[in-house]
């Protein structure tokens, strides 16, 4: 008797398309009272005067980080926007603060103007589409935030946070090899470390 053939396990873009529809399905209250609970809760650990945390301008249902980097602005943080280049890139990061105007880049997502100072980022906040519980995280494809951490943990300590709603979850995540994990992802419920992982 012939074994039942093993159902194929989903693809990223299965997972992507997945999460994606249920961060959708939230509605804009949900939205925003779970980016003020991540605020609230705040990171995992002491921020030290000074470091420079890096966050992103939210496009379509994305977790707003804006409640979160105002909190750490708040207690000493210098904040960074991150400024796309080519594909296949590096991103580099220029200076934000709270009311700046921002400039469409080249992929129509609001970054600091290109008079900003540019700056290392300390601890990088990360937009995602899915994660899972291994740190692994799926964004939408390009690939700029794996080359980023590639590229600045060559020279350089980067803290990778992901922000996610509690409904982005999912089990596994197929990761290759030039995938770079992250060291915490927050939610509205969850603080997940992945450091010792």
């Amino acid at each position: 008797m012939d074994a039942a053939p093993s159902k194929a396990e989903p693809s990223k873009a299965d997972l992507r398309a997945a999460a994606l529809a249920a961060r959708e399905a939230l509605g804009d209250k949900k939205r925003e009272a779970a980016a003020n609970k991540v605020a609230k809760r705040g990171l995992p650990f002491e921020v030290a005067a000074g470091a420079v945390v890096s966050g992103y301008a939210p496009i379509r249902s994305e977790i707003d980080p804006a409640p979160l980097m105002l909190k750490l602005a708040l207690a000493g943080a210098r904040l960074a926007l991150p400024v796309i280049n080519a594909r296949g890139k590096s991103l580099t990061f220029r200076a934000w603060s709270p009311g700046d105007r921002l400039v469409l880049g080249s992929l129509g997502i609001p970054e600091p103007s290109p008079a900003a100072a540019e700056l290392l980022p300390d601890i990088m906040l990360v937009p995602l589409a899915a994660f899972d519980r291994a740190g692994h995280r799926i964004g939408y494809g390009a690939g700029y935030y794996d080359h980023t951490f590639a590229h600045l943990r060559k020279s350089h300590q980067v803290t990778g946070i992901g922000l996610a709603f509690s409904v982005q979850e999912t089990p596994a995540i197929p990761a290759l090899s030039h995938d770079v994990p992250l060291d915490f992802v927050l939610t509205e419920k969850d603080t997940f470390d992945f450091r010792s992982k």
